[in-house]
């Protein structure tokens, strides 16, 4: 599914539950995570749509290096030559995407959860566990306005991932949140806002001590990487993802 503007100039791309974006300006465009590798047809679907060409994407931040984030990454980095942006915390997760320990294990969780299992089904046919990761990556710069397309400024957010970070568009009133917070969590099916399950988080006592930096961005849109956009404001959402806490 692709969905136009979800804030001002930002689109969404979403498909087997996983989301990443697609910034414009009159710069160029910037990608926002890389989603799953059969996502890679409909960013080529939504350039077209919008206009532009592959020669126009100057940059792709990673939110954070897990597998669902960095799909297509090494296909943009080799095919487009675009650069690939990571937090340093990330760097070597970004170029092995599937090497981290979360606080439980990951592969029995969803024997609790069984809501869960449909929703890691849909990722894993969509290529989820044949990512390939980036090695060559370049590093992301938090709390100063980047010089990529839509000029957001890179918070870091660790709990999720040691170099977790989000993504704030302060002229366009949004917020990139990547998985610091999400609106629906693969590994419960549970929808509304929360961190992520600890089956993949490393520390969601942290992640939730993160939770203050993402409401302070004051956004009005909250995009996730994995959930509906929330339009209800950023404290909004974070005062109910502290209420649903750890799990």
């Amino acid at each position: 599914m692709i969905t136009r503007n979800v804030a001002d100039g930002i689109h969404l791309i979403s498909h087997a539950h996983v989301n990443c974006y697609v910034v414009e300006d009159d710069d160029g465009i910037t990608l926002v995570d890389a989603g799953l590798p059969s996502m890679w047809p409909m960013l080529q679907e939504l350039l077209d749509a919008c206009g532009r060409r592959p020669d126009q994407v100057r940059a792709l931040v990673l939110t954070h290096g897990h597998f669902d984030h960095v799909g297509f990454a090494l296909r943009a980095r080799r095919e487009w030559r675009v650069p690939v942006l990571v937090h340093g915390g990330d760097a070597r997760l970004a170029a092995h995407p599937y090497r981290y320990k979360p606080q439980r294990n990951r592969f029995l969780y969803p024997l609790g959860h069984p809501r869960s299992v449909p929703l890691l089904g849909r990722m894993a046919a969509a290529g989820a566990l044949n990512v390939k990761g980036v090695p060559d990556t370049s590093p992301l710069h938090t709390d100063a306005p980047l010089q990529v397309p839509g000029r957001p400024t890179a918070i870091h957010t660790p709990g999720h991932t040691d170099g977790h970070c989000i993504l704030h568009f302060p002229d366009r009133d949004a917020v990139l949140a990547g998985d610091a917070i999400v609106t629906l969590d693969p590994y419960t099916g549970k929808s509304g806002p929360q961190i992520v399950a600890s089956a993949a988080t490393k520390d969601t006592a942290q992640a939730l001590a993160s939770l203050k930096a993402l409401a302070g961005t004051g956004a009005t849109t909250v995009l996730t990487g994995h959930g509906d956009p929330w339009t209800c404001g950023v404290k909004a959402a974070v005062t109910h993802a502290l209420q649903v806490g750890a799990h």
